[in-house]
């Protein structure tokens, strides 16, 4: 175990063949901080070991035993870990092959025990025990052969001998006995090695026990077959038992390709998006890991699944999945069966539907955003905000023809009561996907007609004033305008509903774009300044309007006044009105415009002298 052949010949002597030196302990540092996560795989290596012998037994002789029996150090008496299997066993050859061995495939190829059965390898995994413990020692026996002993150390040392007659097996199979190290007496605990041979065990097809108590469960609790019957009530307490989730349901898994079985759970509170689900895999029945990224498509963030498969290939660690082609297959089907359920879903229980979007909806809209089943029954079944009242898509259609929708929560907070007024029904698309849903509504279905709302396209349906008011009010707007003049915008005045609204501030998006561009060339250096400045150049000379509703009685009695600064101060805080009403961005400008305003309008309610 402490060196590999290499096969290089040096410079200085030519067709002489010398080996490399192996540090088995630098072997171990490098196993213990960079492959594996925790010492505590050194478990269930050794289970994979025992697990692996008696299936090479039972295809030879199928009714042999299958048992695994550990026992703790504070059962053994001599402080030592034993674990004991009852499968085929190795011969005296077989010992230098397996155990001795580091990445030398060929021969266990020839062995027998790289079978498609199999779980994992006799010699990294039995050297991932040095984790743990300073010695090893393997009691072997095959058949009718005499029990072989291999003792091997920390610093890469080991011994096989024949075993003595009062330490020989007295039955086929194989005995691990660990020497633990001082530093990690804490992972031979009676109460931890339990927990682990239960943890990474307990779906074995062979009984586990750890001094009197079994850890291994048998089969698992979801069909392992194609169309045997689910068993929805012992499922939903397995979710309970093992992910300590109450789950909203159940989902049967099936890749035949893959060999993998499994149960989605679906989890019934929200979860954030952005966070990878973890999930439970399985290989033959060994647990790989808890935690398991990139089994679903990123979109059903809301399903944890809990699978076991034989064909999907772990990672060097055994602690991932190893990402290939299989693997990507598989996340497409299982994201299909999930989507499946969706669907499913929506044709015979639209009320349960309606409480899992309640809970769920990012992810179904998200999924929506490249799946026409889905946007279909986003359209159908999501109810969305709008200006008059909460709709579905397929409602809103129904009822108003259009799509009329504002992209942003701020377009639709600053237009949905005037577009009301003016009998406009507007979508409010301005949360999460619902924009990008929309636009995609005409790829799936070419009869529906959407209209994205421009702020400025309200000023079409106001009315206009009669000419020889709009003439008498010439002189009041020359004033207003120079009023407002600094903050850019333009004053114009129109008759409108509600009458209660003084005045609104209409913001087109070049105007918008305008006003960010002005933002960012003020805070840019010199070299973007001249890149903003030639983007400013082609920009279209589009100003923000404010409109004053000629309808409303206070503005009406603002045109009549004869005082241009008193003008200048009501049109400066109608100005700030609207900006508030509409929740538009305040900038500091717009706050000193608004400070002045308020203090002119209390200084000339409140004349006299100091």
């Amino acid at each position: 175990m402490g060196t590999v052949s290499a096969g290089i010949g040096t410079g200085e002597t030519s067709g002489v063949d010398h080996t490399f030196q192996v540090d088995l302990r630098g072997v171990v540092d490098l196993l213990s901080h960079h492959l594996y996560g925790s010492p505590r795989v050194y478990v269930r290596e050794l289970l994979q070991n025992a697990v692996d012998a008696i299936t090479a037994r039972r295809r030879t002789e199928p009714d042999a035993p299958a048992l695994v029996r550990i026992e703790p150090p504070d059962s053994t008496g001599d402080g030592t870990l034993r674990v004991h299997d009852t499968g085929i066993g190795l011969t005296e050859a077989q010992v230098h092959e397996l155990l001795a061995t580091i990445g030398r495939s060929s021969k266990r190829d020839e062995l027998g025990f790289s079978r498609h059965e199999f779980l994992g390898q006799f010699g990294i995994g039995l050297l991932s025990c040095f984790l743990v413990a300073d010695e090893i020692q393997v009691l072997t026996r095959h058949g009718d052969n005499p029990t072989v002993r291999w003792t091997g150390y920390a610093d890469g040392r080991y011994a096989v001998t024949v075993a003595p007659p009062e330490a020989a097996r007295a039955e086929p199979g194989t005995t691990v006995t660990l020497v633990p190290r001082r530093d990690a007496d804490q992972w031979f605990t009676t109460a931890t090695v339990t927990d682990l041979a239960r943890l990474f065990g307990a779906l074995l097809p062979v009984t586990v026990r750890v001094g009197d108590v079994v850890t291994t469960t048998g089969e698992p609790p979801w069909p392992t077959t194609p169309g045997a019957p689910l068993d929805r009530a012992a499922l939903i307490r397995y979710a309970r038992e093992t992910l300590g989730v109450d789950p909203f349901d159940v989902l049967p898994l099936a890749v035949p390709e893959a060999g993998l079985t499994g149960v989605a759970v679906i989890l019934p509170t929200p979860v954030n998006p952005a966070a990878r689900a973890g999930h439970r895999v399985y290989l033959k029945r060994m647990l790989l890991t808890e935690n398991a990224d990139g089994l679903l498509p990123e979109w059903a963030f809301f399903a944890h699944c809990v699978v076991d498969a034989t064909e999907l290939r772990p990672t060097a660690s055994r602690e991932a999945l190893y990402e290939d082609t299989l693997l990507t297959a598989t996340r497409e089907a299982l994201g299909d069966q999930v989507r499946g359920w969706l669907v499913r879903l929506a044709r015979h229980d639209p009320h349960r539907l309606a409480e899992f979007l309640q809970v769920h909806h990012l992810g179904v809209k998200a999924l929506a955003l490249h799946d026409d089943e889905m946007l279909r029954l986003v359209d159908r079944w999501w109810p969305m905000d709008t200006n008059v009242g909460t709709l579905t898509l397929a409602e809103f259609r129904e009822r108003h023809g259009v799509v009329r929708y504002a992209a942003s929560l701020d377009e639709f907070r600053q237009l949905a009561a005037v577009a009301a007024a003016q009998d406009l029904a507007v979508v409010n698309a301005g949360y999460t996907y619902d924009t990008e849903l929309i636009e995609r509504l005409p790829v799936v279905d070419r009869s529906v007609l959407i209209e994205r709302l421009e702020p400025s396209d309200l000023t079409t349906r106001f009315d206009a004033l009669d000419p020889q008011v709009e003439l008498a009010l010439r002189q009041f707007l020359t004033a207003a305008q120079r009023a407002v003049e600094r903050s850019g915008c333009e004053v114009v005045i129109r008759a409108y509903d509600p009458v209660s609204l003084p005045a609104l501030y209409l913001v087109s998006r070049s105007a918008a774009f305008n006003d960010q561009l002005a933002a960012s060339r003020d805070r840019a250096d010199e070299l973007w300044g001249g890149v903003l400045d030639a983007l400013a150049a082609t920009a279209p000379p589009d100003r923000p309007q404010l409109v004053l509703n000629h309808r409303n009685p206070l503005v009406r009695r603002v045109t009549m006044l004869g005082d241009p600064e008193l003008v200048g101060l009501a049109i400066e805080a109608l100005y700030g009105q609207a900006l508030l009403l509409g929740h538009h961005p305040i900038r500091a400008a717009d706050a000193a415009l608004l400070n002045d305003s308020f203090l002119g309008l209390l200084g000339r309610a409140v004349p006299g002298r100091e």
